[in-house]
C-alpha cells in the first residue's frame, strides 16, 4: 500500500480527514488510507457492534478493576500487566486504540468519574499511567492518553469552567500527563470543560506545553461532540473530531476558503493523523493475542487481591479462622452484573453473569454460610435512596446473632457513581448505614467489605464494627480475589490512593466556589493530602493508608548525593510470620521555602514483596525536579537554595525515617 502524506490531499481531503468517519473511525476514502478503530476501554473494553437486527450493543469484555483500584496497587506491574491484557481484548474485538488511561486529579471527592481516574497525587497517577500506557503499547495496540485537562467535576461537563492558577495547573494538573508522556501514547483527547474561560478543545496554550515541552508526538482529539468550532480546535491543535458532525466540517471548509484557516495549520493537523494511521498498523506487526481470556481473568483478579485496602482490622479478626461461624449480608455478596462498577463510557459488559461470595466463603471454608440482602439494588439512576430494606430483616438479625462473625457487603455502583452526574454525598445510602448499625448492634464482631469508586463517609458507623475493607470497583474475579483476602490466602497491600476526610465538609473543597458556569480551584495547590496535612483533624484515613497481615519496620535510610539528584535507600524488614508486601512511599519537604509549598510531597513510591522475617534495601533517585517547584515569575521549574527534609513512610501521615540535605548553589550537601 502506498504511504500517503498530506501533499497527495486535497484540501477538502484534508479537512476531512479531520472530522472523523462516523462514531469510532478515522477517516479512510475507501481504503486510500488506513482506518483506524478506537473503543472505550480504560477498565475494559466497551466495543459497540450492529448485532444482526441492526441494533447496537456492547459486546461482553473481561470486566478488570477500575482505576481507582489499579491505583491502590501502587504496582506499577500491574498497571502494565492489566494494559497488556486489554491490548488483547482489543486484537479481538479489531480495535486499534484504547481510550485510556485517564489521568485526571481527584480534587473533589464527589466527582461521579473518580472511579476511572487513579489518584489526587501527580506522581502516583502519573507513574501508573505510564506503566499502564506501557503495557497496552507493548502489545501493538495504541492507548489514548485523557482527559486534558481539569476535567474534576461532572457538573455542567459541557460549558463549566475550571478556573486555575498557572502554578497549580503545573504543579498539580499538568504533571500526570508530563509523566504519562514519556511512555508515548500514540493519541491524547481533550476534555469538555472550559480551562480559564477556553475550552479545552481549544487549548491552544496547553497543547503548545504537551507538544513542546512534554514530548507529546501523538494525534489530539477531541472527546465526543466536545468540539463547538472545528476551525479554532484546528487551530489550536486539536487533530481529529469525534464523532463525525457534518455541521462542523462544512463550516471548517467555508472558514477554509474565506482565509481564516491556513492550509498550514489544516496541514499540521491532517499529518498527525497520517501518522496515527500508519504508526497504529506499523505497531501490530508480528503482533497478537498473547494471553487467553482466562490468564486475562486470571491477571483481573490478581490486580483486585493488589488493589483491595485493610481499613480496619480491630483485634485481628480477620483473616476468618477456620471453624468460625460466618453469616454474610447485603446484596452486593451476590451482585448482578454491572453492580460493582460505575456507569457511563466505561461500564462493561462483564464475561461472568453471576457472581456470589457466600459459595466462594462456602467452598473455601467447608461451611455452610446464611445469607441475608437486608437491602436490595435499584438500577435507576439518580434513585439515591435506591438500597432499600429487604423483606426478612428479622431474619438478618437473627443470623447476626448466631454467627461468631458478620460480613456485610455494601457500597455504591452505576446509579450512584457515573459519567455525567456527581454523587450527592460521601455517605452510604441510608438503608445500608442502619443494616450495618443494626447488625453491628447485635454482634460487634462485624466485617464491613466497601464496593465503590471513591472515597466513603464512614463516620456514621466506622467505630461500631471491628474490620473494613475497601474492595473498590474489583472487576468480575472481584469477590474471588475478596475470597481469598478474608480467608488468608492473600495478605492485604493495597494502599489509599486518596484520602478519606470525615465527611464532605472536612474536605478541601466543600467550601469553594461553585456556579452553573464557574469552579474555582481556590485551593490551590492544597489538594488531597496537602490539604490535610494542615488539617489533620480532617482525615479518617490518610493518603497511601492500608494494614496488612504482616508487620515491617523501617530502617538505615540514607542519602547520597549526585550533583544535584539524590540516591535515598532504606531498608524494610518483614517482623511477623506472614509473607507480605509493603508500600514505601517517599516524600520531600522544603524546610524554609520562600514561596508557599506543601508540608510535604510525594517523590517516590516502591512495593515490596517480602517474606516473613526477610529484610530487603529500597533504593530510589530522586531528580533535581523533587526539590523544585514551578516559579511563575519566571516560567520555568526552580530549586531554591536552602534545607530540605527527605522522608520514608508508609502512609502521608505516617513517617518512619527522615534526613536533612541541604541545597547549595543548586548542589545537594550534608
Amino acid at each position: 500500500m502506498k504511504r500517503y502524506t498530506v501533499k497527495d490531499l486535497s484540501a477538502e481531503e484534508k479537512i476531512r480527514l479531520l472530522c472523523s468517519n462516523g462514531f469510532w473511525h478515522t477517516m479512510d476514502f475507501n481504503g486510500k488510507l488506513p482506518s483506524v478503530s478506537v473503543s472505550d476501554g480504560p477498565i475494559g473494553l466497551r466495543a459497540e457492534r450492529k448485532n444482526e437486527k441492526g441494533e447496537t450493543v456492547t459486546l461482553p469484555s473481561v470486566s478488570y478493576p477500575s482505576s481507582q483500584s489499579l491505583a491502590n496497587t501502587w504496582d506499577k506491574s500491574c498497571a502494565a500487566l492489566m494494559g497488556e491484557c486489554l491490548a488483547d481484548d482489543c486484537y479481538e474485538k479489531e480495535t486499534d486504540i484504547l481510550l485510556g488511561p485517564g489521568a485526571n486529579i481527584k480534587r473533589h471527592p464527589l466527582n461521579g468519574r473518580n472511579f476511572e481516574y487513579f489518584s489526587e497525587d501527580p506522581v502516583l497517577a502519573g507513574e501508573i499511567a505510564a506503566s499502564y500506557i506501557n503495557g497496552v503499547q507493548s502489545r501493538g495496540i495504541g492507548a489514548c492518553l485523557k482527559h486534558f485537562c481539569c476535567n474534576n467535576l461532572e457538573y455542567n461537563r459541557f460549558e463549566q469552567s475550571s478556573e486555575i492558577d498557572e502554578r497549580t495547573l503545573r504543579e498539580i494538573y499538568y504533571v500526570p500527563f508530563e509523566i504519562a508522556c514519556k511512555a508515548k501514547p500514540v493519541s491524547m483527547m481533550s476534555a469538555y470543560n472550559r480551562i480559564n474561560g477556553q475550552y479545552a478543545s481549544e487549548n491552544t496554550k496547553g497543547f503548545k506545553v504537551l507538544r513542546e515541552e512534554f514530548g507529546f508526538d501523538g494525534a489530539m482529539y477531541s472527546d465526543w461532540e466536545a468540539v463547538r468550532n472545528r476551525t479554532s480546535s484546528a487551530k489550536a491543535g486539536c487533530d481529529i473530531e469525534f464523532p463525525f458532525n457534518e455541521k462542523n466540517y462544512l463550516q471548517c471548509m467555508e472558514d477554509y476558503k474565506a482565509g481564516k484557516i491556513t492550509e498550514e495549520e489544516i496541514d499540521a493537523c491532517a499529518e498527525r493523523v497520517l501518522k496515527l494511521a500508519y504508526r497504529c498498523k506499523e505497531m501490530q506487526n508480528g503482533k497478537g493475542v498473547k494471553r487467553t481470556v482466562e490468564e486475562r481473568l486470571v491477571a483481573a483478579q490478581k490486580i483486585a487481591e493488589e488493589g483491595m485496602v485493610l481499613l480496619k482490622n480491630e483485634s485481628w479478626i480477620l483473616p476468618l479462622k477456620k471453624g468460625a461461624k460466618i453469616a454474610v449480608f447485603g446484596c452486593y455478596a451476590k451482585p448482578e452484573r454491572g453492580m460493582l462498577a460505575g456507569d457511563g463510557s466505561s461500564r462493561v459488559v462483564s464475561l461472568t453473569e453471576n457472581f456470589d461470595l457466600v459459595k466462594l466463603l462456602e467452598d473455601e471454608l467447608g461451611v455452610k454460610i446464611p445469607f441475608e440482602s437486608m437491602y436490595y439494588y435499584d438500577k435507576v439512576l439518580g434513585t439515591n435512596g435506591y438500597a432499600h430494606y429487604a423483606a426478612k430483616p428479622q431474619q438478618g438479625k437473627n443470623y447476626a446473632a448466631s454467627a461468631d462473625i458478620n460480613i456485610v457487603c455494601a457500597g455504591t455502583g452505576i446509579n450512584i457513581e457515573a459519567e455525567a452526574n456527581d454523587r450527592a454525598d460521601m455517605r452510604l445510602p441510608l438503608a445500608q448505614e442502619r443494616a450495618i448499625e443494626d447488625l453491628a448492634a447485635i454482634n460487634p464482631n462485624t466485617v464491613v467489605v466497601i464496593f465503590a469508586g471513591s472515597a466513603i463517609d464512614v463516620s456514621a458507623w466506622e467505630h461500631k464494627v471491628k474490620a473494613i475493607i475497601y474492595a473498590g470497583f474489583c472487576g468480575e474475579r472481584g469477590l474471588n480475589a475478596l475470597c481469598n483476602i478474608l480467608c488468608g490466602k492473600v495478605n492485604p497491600s493495597g494502599k489509599l490512593s486518596e484520602t478519606f476526610p470525615v465527611n464532605f465538609q472536612s474536605s478541601a473543597v466543600a467550601g469553594g466556589y461553585v456556579d452553573t458556569a464557574v469552579t474555582r480551584y481556590s485551593e490551590g495547590l492544597d489538594v488531597g493530602y496537602r490539604y490535610y496535612d494542615r488539617h489533620p483533624q480532617f482525615i479518617k484515613y490518610p493518603f497511601g493508608f492500608g494494614l496488612s497481615y504482616s508487620e515491617f519496620v523501617y530502617s538505615d535510610l540514607k542519602v547520597k548525593a549526585d550533583g544535584s539528584d539524590a540516591e535515598v535507600s532504606f531498608y524494610i524488614k518483614n517482623v511477623s510470620v506472614t509473607d507480605g508486601s509493603e508500600i514505601a512511599q517517599i516524600y520531600v519537604q522544603e524546610c524554609s521555602p520562600v514561596v508557599y509549598r506543601p508540608i510535604k510531597e510525594l517523590k517516590s513510591f516502591e512495593k515490596v514483596k517480602l517474606a516473613a522475617g526477610e529484610k530487603k534495601k529500597v533504593t530510589v533517585k530522586l531528580t533535581s525536579r523533587a526539590f523544585a517547584y514551578y516559579s511563575v515569575a519566571e516560567d520555568c521549574w526552580r530549586v531554591n537554595d536552602g534545607v530540605y527534609r527527605i522522608m520514608a513512610g508508609s502512609s502521608s501521615r505516617n513517617i518512619i525515617l527522615s534526613k536533612t540535605v541541604v541545597i547549595e548553589n543548586g548542589k545537594l550537601k550534608f
